[in-house]
Parts: structure tokens; sequence; C-alpha cells
């Protein structure tokens, strides 16, 4: 899919326009395209700054000097399952991110790359009806086990048990899913505080990271879930689902501009493979529909 802000370029470049032109025309397309007003004027001005006389330059050249720009504020990460440990992944977002999907995702990414042969996935959203049904079905198909208990019962309790289920087992790796929506932030910041408080006391040795799912095509309400969830517990890494689906796309640079967080993969798809890492290059590549 060749996003919005790679079409409006050619569109732009193509018509001639003057520097002060192209440039007000950069601004909205940037806006339009999930980066936000702030984050959009930081790169207008920086571009500004670095490329004078804009009409010299072909429109290869524009796109490499607006995607050097873009590229010193992305942030990527790779998460490595440590060895003899008892791997876990806390993962949360907003209802309706995908973020089921993706846990069943990273499972099968983790155990087609990494090899590993125990893996475990923890119910602990007990208040989306359907959720711990969803999580078991794809325990099934990817026949691995699902710790649960029943709708509405504890998150910190169902994460209890799956700790001492995993240590049990020996598995390498333990994929927590969590409530997306309380009734309010506060609840929500609260729920989160004493999930990550049962982790750390249960966990002890083990390997620890917290992974936000966002979807890509809710634009800038997505930066602002990944402030709340920060503000919560601290987030190690993000997950942009659903890229596949929008024409924008440019929320990844706001969040790593603004709050310093890396991304460490893009959700492409509906199969268990439509998970890739998340490649700096790639993602504006395709953002600028770069050849």
């Amino acid at each position: 899919m060749i996003k919005k802000i790679a079409q409006g370029l050619k569109r732009v470049i193509k018509a001639g326009r003057t520097d002060e032109e192209f440039l007000e025309y950069l601004e909205e397309l940037l806006i339009e395209g999930d980066f936000g007003v702030s984050v959009a004027g930081d790169v207008v001005s920086e571009f500004t700054n670095s490329v004078k006389n804009m009409r010299k330059l072909n429109r290869k050249e524009l796109v490499g000097k607006l995607k050097d720009i873009l590229k010193k504020d992305l942030l990527a990460t790779s998460i490595e399952p440590e060895k003899n440990k008892l791997n876990l992944f806390l993962v949360f977002g907003v209802n309706g991110v995908g973020k089921t999907t993706t846990i069943a995702k990273m499972a099968h990414y983790y155990m087609q790359n990494y090899g590993l042969k125990e893996v475990v996935l923890s119910a602990a959203d007990t208040y989306r009806a359907g959720a711990i049904d969803q999580l078991i079905l794809w325990g099934e198909r990817l026949k691995i086990p699902v710790v649960h208990q029943s709708s509405g019962a504890d998150p910190g309790a169902v994460i209890y048990d799956s700790i001492a289920s995993a240590k049990a087992r020996k598995a390498e790796l333990l994929i927590v899913d969590t409530a997306g929506r309380m009734h309010s932030r506060v609840n929500l910041v609260k729920e989160l505080k004493k999930i990550n408080k049962v982790v750390i006391s249960n966990l002890l040795d083990g390997a620890y990271k917290k992974i936000l799912v966002i979807d890509a095509t809710t634009g800038q309400n997505a930066l602002q879930q990944t402030e709340i969830f920060n503000e919560a517990i601290g987030i190690d890494a993000v997950v942009l689902a659903k890229y596949d689906s929008t024409a924008k796309g440019g929320v990844a640079a706001a969040v790593s501009k603004k709050l310093k967080i890396p991304f460490v993969f893009l959700g492409t798809g509906e199969k268990l493979e439509d998970l890739i890492p998340f490649d700096i290059n790639v993602y504006l590549d395709n953002l600028l529909d770069i050849k």
C-alpha cells in the first residue's frame, strides 16, 4: 500500500511549487499522516534548515533528505529471550488494537525464530467478553497451553497461577494478555500497577518485558494511549499493529520522537506469519514509497 505521504510528495514535486508552498504542503502531509502537529513542525523546520533551493533537487533527492531527518528520531529494538530463564512478556493495549492476535503472532514468531519449545500463554484479560476463549483457541492452534480462570476473575490471581505453571513446566516464555478497558483511566492505571507488582514479586530471577500494542489506524489516539501506559508502568517496546490497514502510519515517528520508546514489531496482516521485526529503513521506505 502506497502511503498518503508518498502520493502527496509525488503530486507536489510534479507541480513544481515554490519552496514555501512545498514546505506548507509537506507539513500538511505529515499531520494528515499521523505525525502530529508538533512533530510535523519540527520535521519541516529541520528540512528547511538542511535543504536550500529545493527546486534544484529531484524527487529522489528530496525524499532521501526527508528520510534522513525522520530516521534520526525513530527507535527500533529487538527482544531476545534470555537463556535458562523464564521470560515474561506482559502485553497491554486498549481494546480493539489487535492485542490478543498479536500475542498469538508473537508466540509463533519466537517458536519459529528462536526454537522455543515451551511457551505458555496467560489469559489475564478477564474483563472483555470472549477474550479468554479467543486466547484458548489460539493456544489450541499453536499447540501450547493457556492458563486461565473464569471470566471476571482477578487478573493478578491469573498471572500468579500462570507464573507458577510456567515455572513448573520449565517454560522458556510466558506471554500475558491483559485487559485494555476499565471504567476510567484511574482504574486502568491502578490495575496495571497491581499486575506489574504481581509479576515483579513472583517472577524473581526471570526476564521481564512490558510490551504495548497500538493500532496504526488510530492516529494520534495511539500516542495518547502510549503516554498513559508508559506513565502507569513504563514500556520497553511497542508493536505497531494493523500497519497494512492504513494509508498513514506516521504515529511510530511521533511516539519515538516524543516519548523515546522503541518499536519491536510491525503487524502486517491477519495470519500468524504477519508479524515482522520493526526495521526503520523498511518502515520509512514503505511510508515514503522508496523503491
